[in-house]
């Protein structure tokens, strides 16, 4: 019998996880892990239980975009692994700290190909499958090595440019005694580091450029989000009165009722945003890599010309700087740092904040045309509903701080056209990786992050019947959380693509019900009652708006199921793949109903 007395290193992780703060760890389990679990019980970590490795990694990645620090997740080895690997390139490709800390096969039988090892072409490597979009994967090859290596992987994941880093421990050494005092010896070291600023004269000139600049504009990515600096943002913006462009991932940063946000740039992007970013003399980017979608394949004409215009980048990752642009002033820095040296520059160099520009003017009347332009569908009563008219009802309903979770499709690229965010940070959205699915288990991890805070899932019924099992643990986890399905029988965007594309939409849309949508199978509110959620299918537009009153009222997991047109999101950008597929003439998406 073993002594109940002895340390073992699974014992020391969860009480250095409590040490550092850890709250909760998202997983599954399996034979390889299930030391740490044990070793879980009686502590006070809550262990978030899953019925899918994906559905636990996003809800890890929404933990972390809604709390601002590292999430854990804890994993089985091989399709524990693999099950969990599209949720963790998700959380990488969008720059999200997670530490993955998953099992393996016992460190003597490396070679012998043990159950479920993954070996085909090298023995003990299953953490190999990793290394194309971790920071870094570890393997724990020396039980004594785990503290440090523990360690590091926090500090990895959250310095620099956050993302996710892989920790890989042969079950064996999970269950292997360990001196505690090697754990004691890393609590003298500091957790945060010291962040890089802009020196005085880089600064100095980058706001005597801004300052002479025509018509300059900012162009504000997902990195100002993830270093907390929406603030220093507004108060830059404030007194340098700058029109402000954004990313996908940086919509939010400043409020879309701010009189200098333009708007999302690219291929979704509004008319006003990409005229007013081709017609600056000078762009400044802060935290953004100038993605394919946000920047109209690169293309002339469409979104930026750079050059003519010159750019002014700034990132915490010195590879993002040039990357998809000639950059005419790059710095690498913080952006909380390095927005504050820009207002203080600012301050010394211009006695008073600026006036307010005629760009605010040109914004504001657009908006107002915008708005009334779109008032047709966003008022609609067609059944099924017009997209435009159920983001028009769900702004309406929720309270300005309310987190948003998106999937892929319309709920991602309407909400980034034509959604307003008013709380930084309150947008979650698969950007890099667009992975259909990550809507429904990331609003787990936001209300477990937010628990007082209104959290809604905007997923398509693609999205949404690719992770359902994510209400199982809504409703084992009682969190009021509520999904709401744009659900249009189809994968709704690829549909629309195919057919302007090809004339067809095979694969792309599901079978229709005889009777009408009160016989379309799946029913999503059916199966949400079987979970144990609350749960509705409208059968009218005017059936929205109580609809989300009760789910917001009702205190408990809600799924409301909603019949929508399949009709495409409008465009004033372009996207490369359009070239691709159109070798006769121009290809859009249109509407597959």
């Amino acid at each position: 019998m073993a002594d109940a007395a002895r340390t073992t290193v699974a014992q020391e992780l969860v009480r250095y996880l409590e040490r550092r703060g850890v709250t909760h760890v998202f997983g599954l389990c399996g034979h390889t892990n299930i030391a740490v679990l044990a070793a879980m019980s009686g502590s006070s970590l809550r262990f978030v239980n899953t019925r899918h490795e994906q559905v636990a990694a996003h809800a890890a990645d929404g933990y972390a975009r809604a709390s601002g620090k590292a999430s854990v997740l804890l994993t089985h080895l091989g399709p524990g692994l693999t099950n969990a690997a599209t949720g963790v390139a998700n959380a990488a490709l969008d720059c999200i700290p997670m530490v993955v800390i998953a099992g393996d096969v016992p460190s003597h039988y490396y070679g012998k190909h043990p159950h479920q090892e993954v070996n085909l072409h090298a023995d003990g490597s299953q953490f190999e499958i990793y290394r194309p979009f971790v920071k870094r994967a570890w393997r724990v090859d020396r039980v004594d090595l785990f503290p440090e290596i523990i360690e590091k992987a926090f500090a990895l994941a959250e310095s620099g440019q956050p993302g996710p880093v892989l920790v890989d421990v042969p079950m064996d050494v999970f269950s292997a005694a360990i001196d505690p005092a090697l754990f004691a010896r890393l609590e003298g070291g500091s957790r945060t580091w010291r962040k890089p600023s802009l020196d005085r004269d880089t600064a100095n000139e980058i706001v005597h450029r801004l300052v002479a600049a025509r018509n300059p504009v900012l162009y504000v990515g997902g990195g100002v989000v993830l270093a907390q600096a929406t603030d220093e943002l507004r108060a830059f913006v404030d007194y340098m009165q700058i029109p402000v462009a954004h990313s996908l991932m940086g919509k939010g940063a400043l409020p879309d009722d701010h009189p200098l946000v333009l708007g999302m740039t690219g291929f979704w992007g509004t008319q006003l945003t990409n005229e007013t970013c081709l017609a600056a003399d000078w762009v400044i980017g802060l935290g953004t890599r100038f993605k394919e979608a946000d920047c109209s394949s690169w293309y002339r004409d469409y979104t930026f010309n750079i050059p003519d215009t010159k750019l002014i980048h700034i990132d915490i990752e010195p590879s993002e700087i040039g990357r998809n642009f000639p950059t005419t002033i790059g710095a690498v820095a913080d952006l909380k740092q390095a927005l504050r040296a820009l207002l203080s520059a600012a301050k010394e160099i211009i006695p008073h904040a600026r006036d307010l520009p005629p760009i605010a003017t040109r914004i504001a009347d657009f908006r107002r045309r915008f708005i009334a332009d779109n008032a047709a569908m966003a008022q609609s009563d067609a059944f099924p509903m017009m997209p435009e008219r159920i983001l028009a009802e769900v702004r309406k309903a929720l309270p300005r701080d309310a987190i948003i979770t998106t999937d892929v499709g319309w709920n991602k690229n309407g909400v980034g056209q034509q959604f307003p965010i008013y709380t930084p940070g309150s947008v979650l959205t698969p950007g890099g990786y667009a992975t259909m699915g990550f809507g429904p288990p990331a609003a787990i991890g936001a209300k477990l992050a937010q628990p007082n805070r209104v959290v809604l899932s905007l997923v398509g019924d693609g999205g949404f019947g690719q992770n359902p099992a994510a209400l199982a643990t809504a409703v084992e986890e009682n969190l009021h959380v509520i999904w709401l399905v744009m659900n249009n029988n189809a994968y709704g965007t690829i549909g629309g693509l195919q057919k302007s594309a090809y004339g067809l939409t095979l694969g792309t849309i599901f079978p229709s019900a005889a009777g009408g949508w009160d016989e379309q199978k799946p029913n999503y509110a059916e199966i949400a009652r079987a979970y144990g959620c609350e749960a509705e299918r409208l059968r009218s537009a005017a059936d929205l708006a109580p609809a989300l009153d009760r789910a917001l009222r009702a205190g408990k997991p809600y799924v409301i199921d909603v019949p929508m047109k399949n009709n495409p999101t409008p465009t004033t950008g372009h996207w490369n793949i359009l070239d691709i597929y159109s070798t006769d003439g121009p290809v859009g998406h249109v509407s597959t109903d």
